[in-house]
């Protein structure tokens, strides 16, 4: 009996390694894996910036002189960095807080609600997580620049 069900069965795909060289180039990653790829690199961009997290808490909350000092390593930069490598420093980490807490309220609703999580909700959620989280960041860098 086992062998002629085992006969009825369609053949199981044959899954192999991916070759680096040559199927990279070539596969699509799904928006859910963008996210949780991206969810993971924005984690270890603030990992890494805390040093200058604290440096700008610190010297814009300390006086109104060391405010003044900080708003003019924005504007001017401090030695020989250009103030506008610590806007893009500090984009970068608009950035990442914006995509990590916005990834992760949608891996927390996802977490609470089993059931209503199907893989056409995973593909919205995560395009919408990444179009909000770069929409969001395009709107703080306009103010970040003096456009408004």
């Amino acid at each position: 009996m086992t062998e002629i069900a085992s006969s009825a069965r369609p053949k199981r795909p044959e899954f192999r390694n991916i070759h680096a060289l040559k199927d990279l180039p070539t596969y699509r990653m799904a928006p859910a894996a963008w996210v949780s790829i991206l969810h993971r690199i924005s984690g270890f961009i603030m990992f890494l910036l805390m040093p200058f997290i604290i440096w700008m808490f610190d010297t814009s909350v300390s006086s109104e002189i060391s405010f003044a000092k900080f708003k003019n390593v924005f504007n001017h930069g401090a030695g020989f960095v250009p103030g506008f490598f610590f806007k893009l420093v500090a984009l970068a980490l608009i950035w990442a807080y914006l995509h990590h807490f916005i990834a992760g309220l949608r891996h927390l609703w996802m977490d609470t609600s089993h059931d209503a999580v199907t893989k056409e909700f995973g593909a919205s959620s995560a395009k919408f997580t990444l179009a909000l989280s770069i929409g969001l960041t395009i709107v703080l860098a306009a103010k970040l620049f003096g456009l408004y």
